[in-house]
């Protein structure tokens, strides 16, 4: 910029001294004085730029340890949020009772209780699927095959089409992970013998929040068929 400037005014003061009328000899003096600036303030500038030549830097100076694995596994933990473990610790069964309440016209909890639409749930934690030989059972259920654990179970609330394709329920799934803890608490009440709840692995901060009457109506209603 400062040279342009430079060579601006340079052709200004050629035209001032010709209309000066200024003969050659001064003229070119001037002319070689005012070239001499040009080359010397080109020579500084293209000098300027190799003293202060600036160069990126391909790693940092003071190169920052973070514990990469540890971050990770605590992001991933605070995404993921309470354990099924965690959650079923601090289960109502009353919340339970709640919730399940539109069950009842599907199912029978007690022990010997009849099929309805679905099979009878006694003792449902722990059993084998599709295994009570007074119920009809979808294909998609017999082909399944092992025990119905807690983590089955709360996959299977949770979407039971995603858990079993083609199964019979209509049930959309219950989407509040203290919902299912809730159930499947109260289910694992229906035994003579309750199966321990999955061991704590860190402790719970805080318990989940009671749901009310009108949410529980609100949820849908799971038949284990």
């Amino acid at each position: 910029m400062v040279i342009l400037t430079v060579v601006f005014r340079l052709i200004l003061d050629i035209n001032n001294l010709r209309d000066r009328k200024l003969n050659s000899f001064e003229l070119n003096k001037v002319v070689m004085a005012l070239l001499l600036t040009v080359l010397v303030l080109i020579g500084i500038n293209g000098l300027t730029e190799v003293i202060f030549e600036e160069h990126e830097l391909t790693a940092n100076a003071y190169p920052i340890e973070v514990e990469t694995e540890t971050a990770k596994a605590v992001e991933v933990a605070v995404e993921q949020g309470p354990s099924l473990a965690d959650m079923l610790a601090v289960a109502s069964v009353d919340k339970g009772q709640k919730v399940f309440k539109k069950c009842k016209a599907c199912h029978t909890s007690d022990n010997g209780g009849k099929n309805l639409v679905g099979p009878n749930l006694w003792n449902i934690v722990g059993r084998d699927k599709a295994s009570m030989a007074s119920f009809s059972y979808s294909s998609a259920m017999k082909g399944k095959g092992g025990e119905w654990t807690y983590e089955e179970l709360d996959m299977f609330l949770k979407k039971p089409g995603k858990f079993v394709p083609k199964t019979k329920m209509s049930f959309a799934g219950l989407k509040k992970a203290g919902d299912r803890a809730a159930i499947i608490a109260l289910l694992r009440s229906f035994s003579d013998a309750p199966i321990d709840f999955p061991a704590v692995e860190a402790a719970v901060v805080e318990a989940a929040p009671a749901v009310s009457e009108e949410a529980a109506a609100e949820e849908a209603t799971p038949e284990l068929q």
